[in-house]
């Protein structure tokens, strides 16, 4: 029966997704033409947001990814609570490609067996920045390689998502301790 309820959970996670767009009528999410796993791999900080429950509170958002032996990607977010010094939160999980072609979409899952699409829209050509989104746009994340971005790519990151359906009013930007001369 947990089979049969996982399926019947996605396939209204789905479908909903689905209709949003849909509903909206936006044009499918383009992920970007080509992502070299390894240099993807490591950390990422989160620039900005949209906000998400399982998200609640953090502060100082980071990314870990490390390729496991089987091929899957180990992810090990971590967040402090409610301020720069609080409490370290640590969620972990892992990663899959499902698009081998591109190796843009992936599938992200942190509560077995439910799994979440991980679409990289937007990428620096040096991995300096990425964006991971969601098709039905209800998910978007901004990371850097550093936990500061430059206010004009910060700008020309919202265009671009702007023009693919994005409600960037919606972003949240990440607080992040500043850093010690």
């Amino acid at each position: 029966m947990n089979r049969l309820s996982a399926l019947v959970v996605n396939l209204l996670a789905s479908a909903c997704a689905t209709s949003t767009t849909e509903r909206m009528h936006l044009p499918p999410l383009e992920t970007v033409p080509h992502v070299e796993l390894r240099r993807y791999l490591g950390t990422w900080y989160e620039i900005a947001a949209f906000p998400q429950r399982f998200q609640r509170g953090c502060t100082m958002t980071s990314a870990t990814y490390a390729l496991r032996d089987d091929g899957d990607i180990e992810v090990v977010n971590r967040c402090r609570k409610d301020s720069p010094d609080g409490p370290e939160k640590v969620a972990r999980g892992r990663a899959r490609v499902v698009d081998r072609t591109t190796n843009a979409k992936l599938e992200v899952s942190f509560f077995r067996p439910f799994w979440g699409d991980y679409w990289i829209v937007g990428l620096g050509e040096d991995y300096d920045f990425a964006v991971v989104g969601h098709p039905s746009r209800d998910y978007l994340w901004i990371l850097s390689r550093k936990p500061v971005m430059r206010p004009e790519l910060y700008e020309s990151i919202l265009r671009r998502l702007s023009a693919q359906g994005y409600d960037t009013a919606r972003l949240v930007r990440t607080v992040h301790r500043a850093a010690s001369s």
